[in-house]
């Protein structure tokens, strides 16, 4: 219990870290902002903040860098009964519907890493190795071996370059009328399963 509480109290202390930040990128650009204005946006001390805090790219991109373990993770939790399709499919869209904070915070993160895309092209939806885990993953799934068969790791990369054309695409659009990257996310797993790229036929 005690460990728990101490839990949420450092998760909330971060998150008020994150705030912070995030609001000084979006209004000065990423590498204006120093750590010790960080500190003092969220009303700590700036040896507080390293406790809580490894760098501050971190702050900007962790969010991104934690999708393939949670997506990982979202998808040993699927049914053994679903297609493995269905289940990359879904615990990736898992994911794009926690991908949310409150407004402020996701129109200020959206804001700061459009500002910085030096930074975003240091990160990947998928690093190699969650990638290698969701191709093992599954190739169990549909009773496969990944070195021998080429269909689990081109679902893989099927699915996960659909998840990614999603993510850019909500990244490069801030309208606040327009699609949510779940949204976004969906309509691009529908349409790589349809191939709505081509042509119907006629006749």
């Amino acid at each position: 219990m005690a460990e728990s509480l101490r839990d949420r109290q450092k998760a909330l202390v971060r998150q008020e870290i994150q705030r912070a930040a995030l609001r000084l990128f979006a209004e000065r650009g990423f590498d204006a902002v120093t750590t010790e204005e960080i500190a003092a946006a969220a009303g700590i001390g700036h040896s507080t903040y390293f406790r809580y805090v490894a760098t501050k790219e971190d702050l900007l991109l962790g969010t991104l860098r934690r999708a393939g373990a949670a997506i990982v993770d979202n998808l040993r939790a699927r049914p053994a009964d679903e297609s493995a399709e269905d289940a990359l499919c879904r615990a990736s869209l898992r994911w794009s519907r926690a991908f949310r904070a409150d407004e402020e915070a996701l129109g200020n993160w959206r804001t700061a890493i459009r500002a910085a895309p030096h930074l975003l092209d240091r990160v990947a939806l998928i690093g190699p190795d969650d990638r290698a885990r969701l191709v093992d993953l599954l190739a169990d799934r549909m009773g496969a071996r990944s070195a021998d068969d080429i269909r689990p790791g081109l679902l893989v990369h099927t699915i996960m370059a659909a998840a990614e054309f999603a993510f850019l695409r909500w990244l490069e659009h801030d309208d606040p009328r327009g699609p949510t990257l779940h949204r976004l996310t969906e309509q691009a797993f529908e349409g790589t399963r349809t191939q709505c790229w081509k042509e119907p036929r006629r006749g």
